[in-house]
């Protein structure tokens, strides 16, 4: 007869070590409008999964995706000005 054991690291996943840091929070603090962009591009996309597509949900798709077009550059730029020494351009 085999015995099955457990492995400890598998139970005990979420450890306290394994919560994300401040650093890591603050990260996607940050992409947050990012995400949320996306998250609307998704549901304008699924609305319009089922059927043809008609004039509002192509609008609904094409605004959304220019937010997450804007919500990405935002965040590029953020992070680029954020990177260079003294803020130079």
């Amino acid at each position: 007869m085999n015995h099955i054991v457990t492995v400890q690291d598998a139970v005990t996943a979420f450890a306290d070590f394994m919560e994300p840091t401040k650093a890591e929070l603050d990260a996607i603090e940050q992409e947050m409008p990012a995400i949320l962009a996306g998250v609307d591009l998704v549901d304008a996309q699924i609305i319009a999964l089922d059927r043809t597509p008609n004039e509002i949900d192509s609008r609904r798709i094409r605004r959304a995706r220019n937010r997450v077009l804007a919500a990405r550059r935002e965040l590029a730029n953020r992070t680029a000005t954020a990177s260079l020494p003294g803020g130079a351009a």
